[in-house]
């Protein structure tokens, strides 16, 4: 199997930052994160806590699902931004960060590019590491789970769930993969091998959401709680019903589940948007449940992001998960 860093497309960039001094005590993320050289853990998933395993930030630098999409193009220079907002972070983490560099996708070869961020995630994951994917668009999602699905993880039967922090089901049947359409291809790749998707959403806007969908939802047995009822209670208590089902989860998040004052630098701003104090209480559930084996954060267009504040918010949520 090819290392994460040989299928990585651009090597780990120089991390930057300010500088308060070189002790622990004055440590930020650009000082914490090294380049990623791959070094199995002692012990073989799933028997490594959580906790315990180091983070491997992985950039997907993809629009090109976005566009098939129609939707506002950018977020190929996504990993970037989300770095450039992590580095001046205080780095308070217990665990070891890494960088393993960035899959681009260049022009329209989208497929190409998801199936070598698949391989890196897959040999993340086998190596014992959490994978953090910058995307992109969230045809990222469907990157990610190719990794997901080539895993150790999934060969030695865990239960595993996806939870969709999202306004969107992503559900699109459309003759062309797009943004819009990973959770359908993850559907039907899994009913392929004999498995059933297990998949919920957090954030669901039915204003932006078809009857169609709803029903591909509902046929596809898809769990999802409605934006207007994400109340702090409201999603504790449906995170918790999910993850009671599962040996582990692949968390995705589009920044477009918050509202537009919120994540203005998004592919689809959202009119009303799940507060951001629900989405982190959510982040601090699933972290702390020791069954995150998989995140990614998708979406964020930095053309279009007012000050850096929805990089500011990706860059808050991933530390908050890695704590």
């Amino acid at each position: 199997m090819p290392s994460p860093a040989s299928t990585a497309d651009v090597p780990p960039q120089p991390w930057t930052g300010r500088f308060d001094g070189d002790g622990a005590e004055h440590r930020r993320w650009w000082q914490a994160v090294t380049p990623y050289a791959p070094r199995p853990l002692p012990r073989p998933l799933p028997a490594a806590p959580a906790g315990a395993r180091p983070a491997v930030i992985l950039g997907f630098g993809s629009d090109a699902g976005v566009r098939r999409n129609k939707g506002r193009a950018g977020a190929a220079a996504a990993p970037a931004a989300i770095r450039a907002a992590l580095g001046p972070l205080a780095f308070h983490l217990a665990r070891d960060v890494h960088d393993a560099g960035d899959v681009t996708v260049d022009g329209d070869e989208l497929e190409a590019g998801q199936a070598r961020a698949g391989l890196a995630v897959t040999g993340l994951l086998d190596l014992g590491a959490l994978p953090v994917v910058l995307g992109g668009g969230h045809e990222t999602a469907f990157a990610s789970y190719l990794g997901l699905a080539g895993s150790a993880a999934v060969r030695d039967g865990l239960r595993i769930g996806v939870l969709n922090l999202d306004a969107h089901f992503d559900l699109r049947d459309e003759p062309v993969p797009s943004s819009g359409t990973p959770f359908l291809q993850m559907a039907r790749a899994e009913a392929a091998a004999g498995r059933e998707l297990q998949y919920a959403v957090v954030g669901i806007s039915e204003p932006n959401n078809t009857g169609a969908l709803f029903r591909t939802a509902a046929d596809l047995g898809v769990d999802y709680l409605l934006d207007e009822d994400c109340s702090a209670e409201a999603a504790e208590a449906f995170v918790a019903a999910f993850l009671a089902r599962l040996d582990a989860v692949y968390l995705t998040i589009d920044l477009d589940v918050l509202p537009a004052s919120v994540a203005p630098g998004v592919s689809a701003p959202a009119a009303y948007g799940v507060p951001l104090p629900v989405i982190s209480a959510v982040c601090r559930q699933v972290a702390g449940s020791g069954k995150l084996l998989l995140l990614d954060v998708a979406e964020l267009n930095p053309e279009f992001d007012v000050d850096g504040r929805t990089a500011r918010v990706a860059a808050r949520l991933i530390n908050t998960l890695l704590r």
